[in-house]
């Protein structure tokens, strides 16, 4: 396959990602706002993705992935989780600062430079945020079941194992109250009247809110 651009790049990964969450076609407006422009670039784009046979797309009802959009979009997705890692594990950068650095070098299109980076790393499964990083034919790792934080149950012991918002701001709300993956969590109460929890994190108690726990996902010891 010809090497994509880096806009095309990040319409085929915003894709991969409305498509994993709306499971369904996605449309146009979707992916206008996920991207952050107008309906007009967006249309534009599609009729390029679809002649490249990245995409399958329908007037009126959205567009989706093909096979080799999709091995695309994880092409991408590899390249960015691995730096990340990198950033993270060799140069000592926080798991807040890390994303808008992986989106620039997520572009280098150097496969033996991906592998040996892989390589490097003794082949990690997961980057800093628990997301499962593609190996080299596009396999994503799968975890042991596991929950958001704010639906386990009281009192059964837990390990945060990933986080589904990487914004700055919400990974330094979480490194304030040290909350970090691999760490130990038990929810001691949760109250109805805004579902906000109260749990135990090493040996500390604290207090999050609905929107906090819905982003934590956590694995049952």
């Amino acid at each position: 396959m010809k090497e994509l651009t880096q806009s095309e790049e990040n319409y085929i990964k915003a894709i991969y990602y409305l498509q994993k969450v709306m499971d369904k076609p996605v449309g146009t407006n979707d992916l206008a706002n996920r991207m952050d422009t107008k309906a007009s670039s967006v249309t534009d784009m599609v009729r390029r993705l679809s002649e490249k046979d990245l995409i399958i797309y329908e007037k009126y009802k959205g567009c989706e992935l093909t096979i080799t959009g999709q091995e695309a979009a994880l092409k991408t997705i590899r390249k960015h989780r691995l730096w990340e890692t990198f950033l993270v594990e060799k140069l000592n950068f926080g798991w807040e600062e890390v994303h808008e650095i992986a989106e620039q070098l997520e572009h280098i299109q150097s496969v033996k430079l991906t592998n040996k980076l892989d390589e490097f790393l003794d082949f990690p499964k997961f980057d800093p945020h628990g997301d499962p990083i593609p190996d080299q034919n596009g396999k994503l790792a799968q975890r042991e079941e596991s929950f958001k934080l704010i639906d386990l149950e009281v009192n059964v012991p837990a390990i945060i194992i990933g986080v589904s918002d990487s914004s700055a701001s919400f990974l330094k709300y979480l490194d304030k109250h040290g909350i970090q993956l691999g760490v130990a969590v038990k929810v001691i109460d949760r109250f109805e009247f805004d579902h906000s929890t109260e749990v135990l994190i090493n040996d500390k108690m604290l207090s999050l809110s609905a929107a906090a726990s819905s982003k934590i996902t956590v694995q049952v010891k």
